[in-house]
């Protein structure tokens, strides 16, 4: 399971070129849940915690070390993932935000696109991400991905 990979990086940056224009939103707009430069939603977060991470004590440790509360228990945790950070988190912490949003992708049961390929990112973002019910379209994220990262 590797966290870098050229491909990785693309889908990163296209996700946060998509998702908040690179940072100019950091929470979403019109009152919705999402949170942070990837606009990871608290529910997805805490499922990738619940879910994924739980079962995988090492990199659960790697990814919570990024945090600003280093993996140690914290008032104001998520009620079942007191020694996880809290989603809150996401907002203000690159580091963080973008060892969970790698996560994120590490469960898509697929293997990422190739790396210069634009379209199958999107595509792959729009499936794994976005999810097909989302708003955004693949096209969206090959604009861009186009205008913000190249």
């Amino acid at each position: 399971m590797d966290m870098w990979s050229q491909a990785a990086e693309e889908l990163i940056l296209g996700t946060a070129a998509q998702e908040s224009h690179m940072g100019q939103y950091l929470v979403q707009l019109g009152c919705g849940p999402a949170l942070g430069i990837y606009q990871m939603e608290p529910n997805t977060f805490y499922d990738i915690q619940e879910n994924f991470l739980d079962y995988r004590p090492n990199l659960k440790a790697k990814v919570a070390s990024l945090s600003g509360f280093g993996g140690t228990a914290v008032a104001g945790h998520h009620p079942e993932c007191d020694d996880f950070p809290v989603a809150e988190e996401l907002i203000g912490n690159l580091f963080f935000s973008t060892a969970m949003t790698r996560v994120h992708y590490l469960r898509a049961p697929t293997a990422l696109p190739d790396a210069l390929d634009v379209d199958g990112l999107a595509e792959y973002w729009k499936q794994w991400y976005n999810t097909p019910g989302g708003k955004g379209t693949a096209q969206e994220f090959c604009y861009n991905y186009h205008a913000f990262v190249g």
